[in-house]
């Protein structure tokens, strides 16, 4: 499968949940109900990336949290909804790339699709032309009548109950979308514009798990299907720790930067790069964590592209070495050494820029600054040392070969 992108639908008023919140912001587990939908098209490799569709008023608000603090590497926009669900669906269309060839379209509000729906709808889809997730239906339906009687029962082994993820070629589901508004067609989902086309939509078999947050109740129930499901269905992720340390002599005429930030002082650290040790620290650590050497390695000392560079720059490119190989950043503990200048008014900025760097909430970064009582040569004010450890979980559950080594000044 090439080319599969997908369209995150969140646009909806939640006016069922009853609490005068969007329901896409709702914690469950730890994690908003959106955050969780997201996370799936994340750890889908076949998918390239998504566009989000949110309600007008949230579209900044979704944008800042799926990059800076849900880590949503894959996010290609986020565009607001319109009046009804299939407007909303069309401006995600919109705002797919151009070489798009398979679109699947999610609920935002079903955070409990499994990876391997997503696959076998997108394969479904490929071969097909459409495909719609969906589970049979194990209730009696009834058809009402007039006056509150059965009209008729309906034959439950022909009824299925459809889900998301569906998926289409990209090029037949535009052009549904297109006939629907040319025709004044209203449908509750995509499956059905396709199917006013003539077209038919194959079935995939998904999971009952897949319920879609619409009640205060929906909640509760997906709490305890999370909860069931973590302890004994989902296997703990191996976790990977790193060890990062980094020395630079402070010399006149340069300026001090550490985490990202420019800290008032009369002199600056030596390097080749902006010699930022505390960043430096925190690369090798995540770096030692993956098994992929040190940043000597990655980025020499000797390349004249790397003169004066930020290494924040360099922070996000080891970011995107870790997420490559499957490894997820889960906290990171720094210190740095100084003797001078004060640096507690600086940390959280530099907490923020770390955090930025990576994609992941600042919440999961700590930096702490101490002096060594005038000992050593941090203690004189010859230079400044910085230390970290790292936590990386591997969603593939194995470790990448060791790097030689080598060091960034």
């Amino acid at each position: 499968m090439d080319n599969v992108f997908a369209v995150v639908v969140a646009a909806g008023r939640s006016e069922r949940m009853g609490q005068g919140v969007n329901k896409q912001f709702l914690p469950l587990s730890g994690l908003p109900v959106l955050a969780r939908s997201l996370r799936i098209f994340e750890e889908a490799e076949p998918v390239r990336g998504y566009v989000v569709v949110a309600a007008e008023g949230d579209v900044e608000r979704v944008d800042r949290l799926a990059r800076r603090e849900w880590g949503c590497r894959k996010l290609r926009g986020v565009v607001p909804g319109g009046g009804r669900r299939q407007d909303s669906v069309r401006n995600g269309l919109e705002a797919l790339p151009p070489e798009t060839e398979v679109v699947l379209v999610h609920d935002g509000a079903r955070p409990l699709a499994r990876v391997e729906d997503v696959l076998a709808v997108a394969r479904e889809a490929a071969r097909w032309g459409a495909a719609t997730l969906a589970v049979p239906v194990k209730d009696t339906v009834k058809e009402a009548g007039s006056g509150g009687f059965v009209a008729r029962t309906l034959p439950r082994e022909v009824l299925w109950l459809t889900q998301t993820p569906q998926g289409f070629r990209f090029s037949l589901l535009v052009e549904a979308h297109r006939r629907a508004a040319a025709e004044k067609i209203s449908a509750t989902d995509d499956a059905s514009l396709v199917e006013a086309m003539g077209h038919p939509v194959k079935l995939v078999p998904g999971s009952y798990r897949n319920i879609k947050i619409t009640t205060p109740e929906d909640m509760v129930v997906a709490e305890a299907l999370l909860e069931k499901g973590e302890k004994s269905n989902v296997p703990p992720a191996p976790l990977r720790m790193g060890f990062g340390y980094d020395v630079h002599r402070l010399v006149a005429g340069r300026p001090l930067i550490l985490g990202g930030v420019e800290v008032p002082f009369e002199r600056g650290l030596a390097g080749h790069s902006d010699a930022d040790v505390l960043v430096h620290a925190v690369m090798d650590a995540l770096l030692g964590a993956a098994g992929l050497g040190d940043i000597g390695r990655h980025f020499p000392d000797h390349e004249p592209r790397y003169a004066g560079i930020s290494s924040l720059m360099l922070l996000e490119e080891v970011g995107k070495m870790l997420a490559e190989r499957g490894y997820r950043v889960s906290n990171i503990d720094a210190v740095v050494v100084a003797q001078a200048p004060r640096l507690a008014a600086y940390i959280p900025s530099m907490e923020f820029n770390i955090a930025r760097s990576l994609n992941i909430d600042a919440g999961r970064i700590n930096v702490k600054a101490t002096t060594t009582e005038g000992l050593g040569f941090t203690g004189t004010g010859e230079g400044i040392a910085a230390y970290a450890v790292a936590a990386v979980v591997s969603s593939r559950g194995r470790s990448e070969n060791l790097l030689p080594t080598g060091a960034l000044d």
